[in-house]
């Protein structure tokens, strides 16, 4: 008997070594993850997608010798809701972020919160838009698992003013991408020092406008000026009202913001390498919806931002990681920022979220293997005129809800921004209304309420008509119905989130 027992210690102290070794080789192996988001910043707007004027050669450097999604989607066609599926893995009306200024609510779970539990450290660089960013608010990057965080409530410009880990607002001189990177780096070098993975998620405050640049970046562009004539709408630097300028002007700003955040990035990818970090780092970058008014040249897509068209919800999408993607690769999926959880989640070996998700894990798309998505992409912009003559009840007390980073846009006077979510009363009919899209393979069905109260519904094949020229709802009317009742069975799912119903469930 004492033989066996020991023949058995022996065996169970090799096999609990090998477990240990296996977790310990797990924690080397699991990547650092490095998230990057420019705020307004359209699919069209980089050189490697063939902008006349633009010039990104860092993101066209990475679009070139790494992966590039052709197809990649801001969840939303406006920026805290895309933000909010971002963090999530879910579509913001879900969680009652609506619109810009929507906040989302502290029972969602965060691709912070998963990795925090992983062993990761987790920081926050920059706009937020989700919610305040102040200390005592429960959706501030603190509350919603960021262990560090410097961050502005909404966008901001040169010289911004910021909050660090929800403190009151400090000024940090320079360029604005500069300036998050710089904050991002030290974040990292710590991290390193530790010996902890890290999530480092930086969203930029650029090119939103008002637009400012610095000289050399705008002196690239000094030609555009007598280009484009027409006045178009934005925000006054000077009086943080509204304004109406040329946009030959506007867009010499907005480009020479766009060619600083790129710079501020290949800072990023330069310091990675000195710090033998980048082989096995994740790095990746999108826009958070599709080019504003002021900046679009109307080309090669149809629609703007706050638009369901192609033109508000396709945004760059990139990843660099040498020791998972060491060749380049182009994917042709169809991708959005709601796959961003589930990926990661995936990558460190971690569970999703027990509630619905409307993202996919794309780690097969990575080495080729993905090449369909394997769901439609939908997209919804609520009608928050359904809250019009009512009182829904806030869901967090307006007072947390305030914000305390200033801006150079004023609304209603303020140059802070405030956030708002309601506890959703009973579910109506109205509550299905709003523009609204399914892409389904090739095919993408829009359907808008016309004022005269017809439904318009447009059905565009997007593999032969990329600009949605064309509307087959005549000659494809059974198809068109098909992806209708998809479209509405997922509005359904939605809104039963909305409830809260999904927090009411077991995590």
């Amino acid at each position: 008997f004492g033989a066996n027992t020991m023949v058995h210690r022996s065996q169970l102290t090799v096999l609990l070594c090998l477990l240990f070794a296996g977790a310990a080789l797990a924690a080397e192996t699991r990547p650092n993850i490095i998230l990057l988001m420019g705020d307004d910043h359209g699919w069209e707007e980089t050189g490697y997608n063939g902008h006349p004027h633009v010039k990104t050669p860092v993101l066209d450097e990475m679009a070139a010798k790494a992966f590039r999604f052709d197809r990649f989607y801001a969840a939303h066609p406006s920026c805290s809701p895309t933000r909010a599926s971002f963090l999530t893995g879910r579509h913001p009306n879900r969680m009652g972020t609506f619109a810009p200024g929507w906040s989302f609510r502290p029972e969602e779970i965060t691709i912070a919160q998963v990795l925090g539990k992983a062993g990761y450290r987790c920081g926050h660089f920059g706009k937020w838009h989700v919610g305040a960013v102040k200390k005592e608010s429960p959706v501030s990057p603190g509350a919603m698992g960021f262990h560090e965080w410097v961050s502005h409530d909404n966008f901001f410009e040169l010289n911004p003013s910021l909050s660090r880990n929800g403190g009151p607002p400090e000024v940090f001189k320079g360029e604005s991408s500069d300036v998050v990177i710089s904050e991002a780096l030290r974040f990292i070098d710590g991290a390193k020092q530790a010996d902890k993975p890290f999530l480092t998620v930086v969203w930029f405050g650029s090119p939103h406008e008002p637009y400012s640049g610095l000289p050399g970046d705008l002196a690239l562009y000094d030609d555009l000026p007598a280009k484009y004539t027409k006045k178009v709408s934005l925000t006054s630097n000077e009086t943080g009202g509204p304004t109406t300028r040329p946009q030959g002007e506007v867009l010499r700003e907005r480009y020479a913001e766009i060619t600083a955040m790129d710079r501020a990035i290949g800072r990023l990818r330069k310091h990675l390498a000195s710090q033998q970090l980048r082989d096995n780092t994740l790095l990746f970058y999108c826009g958070d919806n599709g080019t504003s008014a002021d900046g679009a040249l109307g080309t090669p897509h149809r629609g703007v931002k706050s638009q369901v068209y192609e033109g508000g919800i396709l945004v760059p999408g990139l990843i660099e990681w040498p020791v998972r993607i060491p060749q380049p690769r182009v994917s042709t999926v169809r991708a959005s920022t709601s796959d961003l959880l589930p990926t990661i989640c995936s990558l460190a070996g971690q569970p999703l979220p027990n509630r619905p998700l409307d993202g996919v894990d794309l780690t097969a798309a990575l080495d080729g293997r993905l090449t369909e998505r394997p769901n439609p992409l939908f997209f919804w912009e609520y009608n928050t005129a359904r809250f019009a003559g009512a009182k829904p009840q806030p869901y967090l007390a307006p007072e947390l809800q305030k914000g305390t980073t200033p801006l150079v846009k004023l609304m209603g006077g303020k140059a802070t921004r405030d956030f708002t979510n309601f506890r959703h009363p009973a579910i109506t009919d109205a509550d299905y209304l709003g523009p609204r899209a399914i892409i389904d393979g090739r095919f993408k069905l829009v359907i808008h309420e016309q004022k005269n109260g017809h439904v318009r519904r447009e059905l565009f094949d997007l593999t032969a008509d990329p600009a949605e020229n064309t509307n087959l709802i005549g000659q494809q009317t059974p198809l068109a119905d098909r992806l209708q009742t998809k479209l509405r069975d997922w509005q359904q799912s939605v809104l039963t989130s909305l409830t809260g119903a999904d927090y009411r469930t077991k995590n």
